[in-house]
């Protein structure tokens, strides 16, 4: 059995990463803001083990009570892997630093940093008794690797899980049961977030003309094509421990 938690999984590429999950043999754990009922009912018709976690990362102090609790539903002596998927994400707020409010910078590094930094301390303690297959998938960015006009606390966001997950793979290479751990950017994708950035004023994002573009010359990567791709690399024998690597190398 492999046993899946995945974060933002209600829509967007979390959406299509769990859709691409529902297969015999996975038993997934959906944590996301709200419970998808079209992925429910899709799990039930293929007799998929998923359950939805109706939680706001925000929230991190109730992370490691959830955490246990789906650890204590995960038989052991079935299991082939054990494995993460950090992907919920928020791009906002999208304006100059100086027009960000002290709680939307908050909510942007608690969800696209702090949370996955606890959900994968959490996952390494509490999988250290399971000698299978262990691996954690961070979503990042290319704004990861570069300043974005009016992204600061996204690119800094993003920055940092890449550099956390260096960090990480590197503890790991000295286990004897290592827990596998890689970054990656998935590309420019046709989801909500794009349509928010789309919406920005021009004003606080010099760069909306160009994302504008983008949706217009068909540039965007469709969920689906994506998630594709990420669920071959993720159950990949031979990861890069600890790698900072983008899904179109892989395309």
């Amino acid at each position: 059995m492999k046993y899946v938690i995945i974060t933002g999984a209600s829509r967007g590429l979390g959406e299509a990463l769990t859709r691409q999950l529902l297969q015999e043999g996975h038993h997934l754990f959906c944590i996301s803001r709200r419970k998808n009922e079209t992925l429910l009912e899709e799990a039930q018709k293929k007799n998929v083990a998923l359950e939805y976690f109706e939680y706001d990362l925000q929230n991190l102090d109730g992370l490691e009570k959830l955490m246990e609790h789906i650890f204590d539903q995960i038989d052991l002596s079935r299991a082939k892997t054990i494995a993460l998927i950090n992907n919920a994400g928020i791009v906002e707020p999208v304006k100059p630093i100086e027009k960000c409010p002290t709680d939307e910078l908050t909510a942007n590094i608690h969800v696209n940093l702090l949370a996955p930094m606890v959900l994968t301390s959490l996952f390494v303690k509490l999988a250290d008794r399971f000698n299978g297959d262990k691996r954690i998938m961070n979503i990042s960015s290319g704004a990861g690797k570069r300043a974005v006009h009016g992204w600061s606390a996204y690119c800094t966001s993003k920055a940092g899980l890449d550099l956390f997950t260096r960090c990480v793979g590197l503890e790991q290479e000295g286990q004897t049961n290592p827990v596998k751990v890689l970054s990656v950017a998935p590309g420019i994708i046709d989801t909500d977030m794009q349509t928010n950035i789309r919406s920005t004023q021009q004003e606080d994002f010099p760069d909306v003309e160009r994302f504008i573009e983008y949706k217009v010359q068909g540039q965007l990567m469709s969920p689906a094509f994506v998630a594709e791709k990420l669920i071959c690399l993720f159950f990949e024998e031979q990861w890069p421990q600890g790698g900072v690597v983008d899904i179109r190398d892989y395309l």
